[in-house]
């Protein structure tokens, strides 16, 4: 009998460009609750993908209480004893609480075919009671909660006798009170001999709950460690450990000029608190911070894509109202969304239509559609910016990342914007593209316009920024300034996590 309830050896999962995970190997003892840590990207979500079956590896190994298997659909990952709860909770809002516990698992009525469904209730209602909340089953799970929300979703792993639960983020989304809540059933589940696999950004929760800890980085195992033998500096030191080569981005180093933008005492949403900052003209202000530190969140209601209840925004030293995009790009604030597939782009529509969506005035007399001038623009457009084509009249969808990418790009600049906010600018593209985004951003850098960065890696915000922003939990947590001592990931990672 192994040792390990679960255990991944030497696994590797590829996709086209990136190695997302490399020779992983992890082990989870029975009745223990294991942290995993690592900077975003680093590969934690494919881990879990990985071990649910919705990614098979290319090369490795998966065991369940010593026993081999390959798991090719999440059912199989669910039939060994494998449940997660993910971080967006995978919940119906319009079936009940029951009806949610027992989806793809309903029980009959003895020797019928029609549904026990007051069983059903009575099971719903002793789980859900016994993970401590005393819930109407019936109603809706809409209605709920997230607190209970997620309790909905580790029910339904205690009835299938799950020997591991995976929790990525299980707090993110929870109130203080809900957030000690799940942290007694997390205990509650370990001494009932589950184990757990918790995936969190906070190191008080690891610390609190944790028996040992796994460092990702890079899609790599870096260290497992019992938790009494760890520190804030070791984990973080775990996490960043690469060489940062400022040579490999292409900055430019240049006095910046006045105040572009200035935002003060910004509340949005629960998602954005007392946020106030300044960005210049001729500079690129970075903002860094891990998942749900607010960065986005904060951008679009900068944008007018979000509601802002409190604060004031300021452009060229005029205080502006901005209540849609609408309101923004008139006052020539541009906004590249980090889902350019969904909200970048019309994928169906040529380039030359994508090319003018956010400027469509400029390309009509008021009746009717200039179709030779926007033509000409984007002809300018794909030979300024090297956009790899057979033509403006391409599809969007038939071109590469990286080239779709330098569309959306095209489509701001051809609005004449000051400001150009570029949300997660060079996720899912390759090296090549990346760099060739980099010079496009300095251009613009280099003719007075203002440029926000809103990126996950590390490297790039270090390497591109004149001034980073950290945030966490929709609070600015430290600012840098690239002439700085301390200007590296040590203490951008340190702001990021909340510690000194």
């Amino acid at each position: 009998m192994s040792e390990y309830i679960l255990e991944l050896k030497n696994v590797t999962k590829k996709f086209p460009g990136v190695v997302a995970l490399r020779n992983m190997s992890i082990q989870l003892r029975p009745g223990e609750v294991h942290g995993l840590i690592g900077e975003n990207g680093a590969g934690k979500s494919t881990l879990i993908k990985v071990l649910t079956g919705i990614h098979a590896p290319e090369e490795g190994e998966i065991y369940v209480e010593g026993k081999p298997y390959r798991f090719s659909t999440p059912t199989e990952s669910r039939e060994a004893g494998i449940a997660c709860v993910y971080q967006e909770l995978n919940i119906v809002k319009m079936l009940s609480v029951t009806d949610n516990i027992f989806i793809n698992k309903a029980i009959n009525r003895p020797k019928s075919i029609f549904l026990d469904s007051a069983q059903m209730d009575k099971t719903a209602h002793e789980v859900m009671t016994r993970l401590g909340h005393d819930v109407d089953v019936r109603k809706l799970c809409g209605v709920m909660g997230m607190g209970v929300q997620q309790m909905v979703e580790i029910a339904r792993a205690i009835l299938i006798d799950a020997k591991v639960i995976i929790m990525d983020e299980p707090t993110s989304s929870l109130g203080e009170k809900e957030a000690a809540q799940l942290m007694h059933v997390v205990r509650e589940l370990k001494e009932s001999g589950v184990t757990i696999l918790f995936v969190s950004h906070k190191l008080e929760e690891l610390y609190e709950i944790c028996d040992r800890v796994t460092v990702m980085r890079d899609g790599e195992h870096i260290l497992t460690d019992d938790i009494e033998n760890l520190d804030n500096d070791k984990i973080i030191t775990a996490m960043v450990g690469r060489t940062f080569d400022k040579n490999m981005y292409p900055h430019v180093d240049m006095a910046r000029g006045e105040e572009a933008l200035r935002v003060e005492h910004l509340e949005s949403q629960g998602a954005v608190h007392d946020v106030s900052f300044k960005a210049y003209k001729g500079e690129i202000l970075g903002f860094a911070g891990l998942v749900g530190a607010g960065r986005t969140e904060t951008m679009r209601v900068v944008f007018g894509a979000a509601a802002c209840e409190k604060g004031e925004i300021y452009k060229d030293e005029q205080r502006l109202s901005i209540k849609s995009p609408r309101d923004a790009i008139k006052n020539r604030i541009a906004f590249l969304t980090e889902d350019r597939k969904g909200q970048g782009l019309v994928l169906s529509q040529s380039i030359d239509i994508n090319m003018v969506l956010a400027s469509m005035k400029k390309f009509s007399n008021g009746f009717w559609y200039n179709k030779s001038l926007a033509e000409k623009r984007a002809k300018e457009n794909i030979n300024d910016m090297k956009i790899k084509t057979a033509g403006i009249h391409e599809a969007a969808s038939q071109l590469s990342g990286g080239n779709q990418q330098k569309v959306v790009i095209g489509k701001w600049i051809n609005t004449d914007a000051d400001i150009f906010i570029f949300d997660e600018p060079t996720r899912g593209i390759d090296v090549g593209a990346k760099v060739e985004v980099y010079h496009l951003m300095n251009r613009l850098k280099q003719k007075g316009k203002c440029i926000i960065m809103v990126s996950s890696e590390l490297p790039e915000i270090l390497g591109m920024s004149d001034r980073v922003i950290v945030m966490r939990e929709g609070r600015i947590t430290g600012e840098f300034n690239a002439s700085e001592s301390f200007f590296n990931q040590d203490s951008i990672m340190k702001a990021a996590w909340g510690k000194e």
